[in-house]
């Protein structure tokens, strides 16, 4: 496998940028998951006035990923097989991918699930890829409630067919695979919505995370961030039911434009976090304010009374994308969990990239 080392350049390729989505945000995520569910009042007790700023101990170990990042390089497997079987998949076949992607991350949490999904979906569609064979990927990381009933309900959700009314977050922090492998915008919105769909039915929920899947192919082309939101501004009103997460996108940018220091009472005003659109929110103001500074920008998403490990994931993967995997600070890629396994997934999805864009 290629590695990092082989590939720093004074400006970042896509190469790097996609790889800074893919650790950016697996970072943000290992920094907020100690103190995700603590206000700013606690945090600041327990790591000082600055709050925290350096991986800390969850889950029995310094920087480990919570199922923010688990469900997105599942994400990544399923978007890989999906376009390895078929030429530049799409549309129904990438969202049936997406599920049994889902699926297999599902039987990580319970093993008991397995046969029953079995008998539902056939064998194929469980037992495949690599990713369920992890044995870290299988210990408990406070999983979502309403990916884990929606997954066992037997039904794919989608759009059309909401499988439940969550608008909750985790649709939106598994997303990013989405819009690293396709270069179209628009075709990345759509598919990031309908993966999202597929857990969480409120178009608050899906439009988030096709908004945030929409940005990716700007930035990681080396795009400006106001151009990727004003893109995917405009495609986020063509759906029905925008009206939360085109609000929550505003704010972000509203607040953007008063150019002052992002604090934790500022994001409170954008809300917790909890909520897809929220946490975009969160994420985009945080992102905006530090004009490519990859730590100022998630450390302002992680240090909030709200939901910190998802705002820090959304944080880390935009400017991952905007400023290439050479800005992330390398101490808190040293104790990252699994950083060789996302880092290789991330290559795996650049050579998919490369191959349909023709690059050497």
């Amino acid at each position: 496998m290629t590695t990092l080392s082989q590939k720093k350049q004074e400006s970042p390729d896509r190469r790097s940028r996609i790889v800074g989505a893919m650790l950016g945000g697996a970072v943000g995520d290992a920094l907020g998951g100690p103190v995700a569910f603590m206000d700013i009042a606690a945090i600041r007790d327990r790591y000082g006035k600055a709050g925290i700023y350096r991986m800390e101990a969850a889950y029995g170990r310094r920087g480990a990923i919570t199922d923010h990042t688990r469900m997105a390089l599942f994400t990544a497997e399923g978007l890989i097989l999906s376009q390895v079987r078929q030429e530049y998949a799409c549309g129904e076949l990438a969202a049936t991918a997406l599920y049994h992607a889902y699926l297999r991350w599902l039987i990580t949490q319970d093993s008991n699930d397995q046969r029953e999904l079995v008998r539902q979906h056939g064998s194929c569609a469980v037992v495949d890829g690599v990713l369920a064979g992890y044995r870290e990927l299988s210990a408990g990381r406070s999983p979502c409630r309403s990916c884990l009933s929606a997954l066992r309900s037997g039904k794919m959700g989608t759009m059309d067919r909401p499988v439940n009314y969550s608008r909750g977050c985790s649709g939106l922090t598994r997303v990013a695979p989405v819009g690293l492998i396709y270069v179209d915008a628009r075709k990345a919105f759509d598919l990031g919505c309908t993966s999202a769909a597929i857990t969480h039915g409120h178009p608050g929920g899906y439009l988030a995370a096709g908004f945030l899947a929409a940005l990716l192919p700007h930035l990681v082309s080396g795009g400006s961030l106001s151009d990727a939101m004003a893109d995917a501004t405009g495609i986020l009103t063509t759906y029905n039911g925008h009206g939360k997460c085109l609000q929550a996108v505003e704010k972000a940018v509203e607040w953007s434009h008063r150019r002052q220091p992002v604090t934790p009472e500022v994001l409170a005003a954008l809300g917790e976090g909890h909520m897809a659109e929220e946490a975009l929110a969160i994420g985009l103001l945080a992102a905006l304010a530090a004009d490519r500074d990859f730590r100022q920008g998630v450390l302002a998403a992680v240090n909030h009374s709200g939901n910190s490990g998802a705002t820090a994931a959304i944080a880390g993967m935009i400017l991952g994308a905007g400023c290439g995997v050479d800005e992330i600070p390398d101490e808190w890629l040293a104790e990252l969990e699994l950083k060789g396994l996302i880092e290789e997934t991330a290559m795996d999805l650049f050579d998919q990239v490369k191959s349909k864009l023709g690059q050497a």
